[in-house]
């Protein structure tokens, strides 16, 4: 039995010898019955928070007003929450507050079918008030009751749809799409652009995320994120996606939704990037894919006569290779293109690494020792002497500093 599924029985053996219920709730218990290896286990109790905090020495506080507790046992963290009823909506996201409530009536606020089943561990029951475990045998994505509601009290729930739907090559229940279809405008601004661009990301981390897109573009949610996408047809959408799944694992997902945007120049992309409030890292990757985009959409003769330095510095970026590999994806041959630049890097290879390790052939001491000072003109020459010692082959300081004086910047 793998450690985490050891102690989060022993979690749920404590409660229920506390004389309480207590069962694994949610996805663990979907991907359990989909033979799908899982860690990330939820107990659900009819234990208060508080009862749940006396009993276990060491518990996070997360979400209390919601009947959530963190429990901390053998240094594995498990969401401990109460069986509860939700009172309303109002927001779109949070109830305006709970009630205690039986595991049957806990089941019922749930998302979907194959996710609102429990399972008792120590008895190794299955408690399905829903319906989940015959939906997973139909395949079937469906809103537990009636999906207008569950929509409203969450409309990010629609995406799920479509990423669960995706992931596990499931289709979407007849009254459950068009709920989707009905209310997908309602998505922004109710639903934080976080919270959106977290979904994107769950989505891209398994197969088939071009089908995702695809069909979230079919019921109305990828206009309602990209208005620049509502006039886009679903035959375009289909051939802008084309290359996704073909891209190496990893590939960051702000690269893949790019896709969606082939004429999109560098400040468009910013703009996107804005729009879905991603961090630097991932503006960084998108800044260094569209050169890589750029550079090798230029003739062949035009690439043949870049100098040493320029293919330095591309290599030398922490991307290059991941980038490299998804451009690769494109190409007729993408076997050859990979080994030319591999073939390329190899000789570079010095340069590379001096460059990525921020050592330089020639540093300010150096050009402090000629003579010259601190300032933007250091700069200048601390930049050209890279260019010459990269170009020209010379890693001898002195050497540069030799070419740097039969140059106007001197």
């Amino acid at each position: 039995m793998p450690q985490s599924l050891e102690n989060a029985t022993q979690v749920v053996e404590k409660l229920q010898k506390a004389g309480y219920i207590a069962y694994f709730a949610g996805g663990w218990v979907r991907d359990f019955f989909m033979k799908h290896p899982s860690d990330d286990i939820d107990i659900a109790t009819n234990a208060s928070v508080d009862e749940v905090q006396r009993l276990f020495p060491k518990t996070i506080p997360v979400g209390v007003a919601f009947g959530i507790v963190i429990v901390v046992h053998n240094g594995y963290q498990f969401e401990v929450a109460t069986f509860r009823k939700d009172r309303g909506y109002s927001d779109g996201r949070r109830p305006t507050g709970i009630d205690t409530a039986t595991p049957e009536e806990d089941a019922s606020r749930r998302d979907f079918t194959i996710n609102g089943m429990f399972y008792d561990p120590i008895t190794e029951e299955l408690y399905d008030f829903v319906d989940g475990k015959k939906d997973i045998e139909q395949k079937i994505i469906r809103a537990i009751g009636n999906p207008d509601e569950r929509f409203f009290e969450d409309r990010l729930r629609m995406m799920r749809a479509v990423r669960y739907s995706t992931r596990f090559n499931f289709s979407i229940e007849e009254n459950t799409l068009n709920a989707i279809r009905a209310h997908s405008r309602d998505l922004l601004p109710a639903v934080a652009m976080e919270r959106i661009w977290q979904e994107f990301k769950k989505m891209s981390h398994f197969t088939h995320f071009d089908t995702g897109l695809v069909l979230l573009h079919d019921i109305g949610l990828l206009p309602t994120i990209f208005p620049d996408l509502k006039e886009v047809s679903l035959k375009e959408i289909k051939k802008r996606v084309q290359y996704i799944e073909k891209f190496p694992k990893g590939s960051p997902t702000f690269a893949e939704l790019l896709e969606l945007f082939p004429k999109h120049d560098l400040d468009q992309i910013f703009e996107l990037s804005e729009h879905l409030k991603l961090s630097n890292k991932e503006k960084a990757f998108a800044k260094f894919y569209h050169h890589a985009q750029a550079l090798f959409a230029m003739p062949k003769e035009w690439l043949d006569k870049l100098e040493k330095i320029e293919w330095a510095q591309f290599y030398s970026d922490s991307y290059s290779e991941i980038g490299l590999n998804m451009l690769a994806t494109k190409l007729s041959n993408p076997k050859a293109f990979l080994k030319e630049q591999e073939k390329r890097q190899a000789i570079l290879q010095p340069h590379i690494e001096r460059i990525r390790s921020k050592n330089p052939y020639l540093r300010a001491e150096h050009l402090i020792e000629a003579g010259v000072k601190p300032g933007e003109k250091m700069g200048d020459l601390l930049e050209e002497g890279l260019r010459i010692a990269v170009n020209e082959e010379i890693t001898d300081p002195q050497k540069i500093i030799a070419e740097l004086k039969q140059t106007n910047l001197w």
